[in-house]
């Protein structure tokens, strides 16, 4: 028999080259996408580290803000009387800590992730953005199953949703944003400057007494009339629009956010694209630094 000859078949390697970024790089975005499953992984990794060996498990969601409102109730409602716009106070807090609980957790979680993970960004190549996003993403989990309780509060006060709920998805949007914005920002500083982690926590008490969780806006925007000053200044902390919108829109009562949801929409894009610009500048430093 005679021998056939056999094409060669040859399958071209794409290669890929990796240089690192050079001044104000793009955010290329689309490489985050074609990560997206790594994004995945790491959320439902910080999930299971999060309630791993744990006897309560997804109940400490609750159980944090819960507590927190009974303090608030005691002190700030009961004895303090700071008011709560005709609402019932315990309800009144927990809309507050809903969205306020999820700021902190994220912002406090995403300024040490790339520190805590400092081998995975030293051994390979991916888009940095996937870890701080992951770090703060992660936290919709609880803040969902909060949000169910929420309405058990309210059914048990009688405080029954209005069409005003149906603006809850875009100020949850607004949320996260805000939260990656500030989260980008102290990711990246603390790769550069380690007493970061000791400054956040400190940075995130004084931020919680700034913004409307135990007391209502309109004294605050009371204040700044008395004092001759349009009340849209109080939305320059964007954490003041979202807790309001938050109470607004679940709660349907209470004066509309207005012009401070609109400024701490426009503060919260600014901290967004500056903190990831900012994010990618620094990047190419991570692997030696971290």
């Amino acid at each position: 028999m005679s021998a056939v000859a056999v094409p060669e078949i040859r399958h071209e390697v794409p290669v890929i080259h990796i240089r690192p970024s050079k001044g104000w790089a793009s955010l290329r975005l689309d490489e985050v996408w074609a990560y997206r499953e790594l994004l995945y992984f790491l959320i439902w990794r910080d999930v299971k580290v999060r309630y791993k060996q744990t006897v309560l498990g997804a109940a400490w969601a609750v159980l944090q803000p819960l507590m927190t409102m009974v303090v608030f109730t005691i002190f700030f409602g009961r004895l303090a009387n700071v008011g709560s716009d005709g609402l019932p106070y315990p309800i009144f807090s927990y809309a507050g800590l809903l969205s306020w609980t999820f700021f902190a957790d994220g912002i406090n979680k995403s300024s040490q992730s790339l520190v805590s993970s400092s081998n995975l960004v030293r051994k390979i190549y991916f888009p940095r953005l996937v870890i701080p996003g992951s770090s703060v993403l992660s936290g919709l989990v609880d803040f969902g199953v909060a949000f169910v309780f929420m309405f058990g509060l309210m059914a048990y006060y009688r405080v029954w949703p209005t069409m005003t709920v149906l603006a809850m998805p875009l100020l949850l949007l607004l949320l996260v944003s805000a939260t990656m914005g500030v989260g980008l920002w102290l990711a990246a500083l603390n790769v550069e400057y380690r007493d970061v982690r000791y400054v956040v926590p400190f940075f995130v008490q004084l931020w919680l007494f700034v913004t409307p969780v135990i007391y209502p806006a309109s004294k605050v925007s009371a204040k700044l009339a008395e004092m001759g000053l349009p009340a849209w200044i109080y939305g320059l902390n964007p954490m003041a629009g979202v807790v309001e919108g938050f109470r607004w829109s679940l709660l349907g009562r209470g004066p509309k956010p207005g012009s401070v949801l609109l400024v701490s929409v426009l503060v919260t894009v600014f901290l967004l694209v500056s903190g990831a610009f900012y994010f990618r500048r620094m990047e190419r430093t991570f692997a030696d630094v971290v």
